[in-house]
């Protein structure tokens, strides 16, 4: 055998295995994106009880981009629903903790109550802040069911400060940085129901 026919069957050999690659990639993406879309909703969604709502939330997104509020940011959220009614929403907020940036997930129901919060992503010292991260977490279920004016405004702070709220151990400063992030997302939330889910609370 030439040499050339050699390089022409290299060649050849080539351009079939990155054809066969390719083709692997493309006919394996919708499965790959169904899956990503599965544990996506499994973290974003699992605050809410599968009863509260019918709908996509996460295909029903709300206009949030980096709003910035008093102790934190609104990165993003969500609109869940029920029988076409507004049933909750769901913030992603992004505070800062003692060591850097923490991302809370907040699901607050159509009347104003926090159904629950989660921490998506956070780099608290192990042991300590990090146990912010554990879910299910007993301390952030401690805010379940608590609305903007419940406790009252001087009542959204550490027991140490005079608020209602113990403290993660060892973690004061993750501790009230989580605090002032959900009273951030109540209050805006608060102020903000009408474009958030369609109706004045106060009405």
């Amino acid at each position: 055998m030439s040499r050339t026919s050699s390089v022409v069957i290299l060649l050849l050999l080539a351009g079939l295995g990155i054809t066969a690659t390719y083709l692997v990639q493309y006919s394996s993406a919708p499965r790959i994106e169904a899956e990503q879309r599965r544990i996506d909703s499994h973290n974003l969604l699992d605050l809410l009880p599968a009863d509260r709502y019918d709908n996509q939330p996460l295909e029903q997104p709300l206009h949030l981009d980096n709003t910035a509020l008093t102790n934190s940011t609104l990165l993003s959220g969500y609109l869940a629903s029920k029988a076409g009614q507004p049933a909750a929403v769901l913030l992603r907020s992004q505070t800062i903790g003692y060591a850097g940036a923490i991302d809370l997930l907040i699901a607050i129901d159509a009347n104003g109550k926090l159904l629950g919060v989660k921490t998506l992503k956070q780099s608290e010292t192990p042991g300590l802040g990090a146990r912010i991260a554990d879910w299910p977490n007993t301390w952030l279920q401690g805010f379940t069911g608590r609305s903007l004016n419940e406790p009252a405004a001087s009542g959204w702070a550490l027991k140490k400060d005079q608020g209602q709220f113990d403290q993660i151990t060892g973690a004061t400063i993750t501790s009230r940085a989580v605090i002032n992030a959900i009273h951030d997302a109540l209050r805006y939330f608060d102020e903000h129901s009408h474009q958030l889910i369609g109706s004045n609370l106060h009405e």
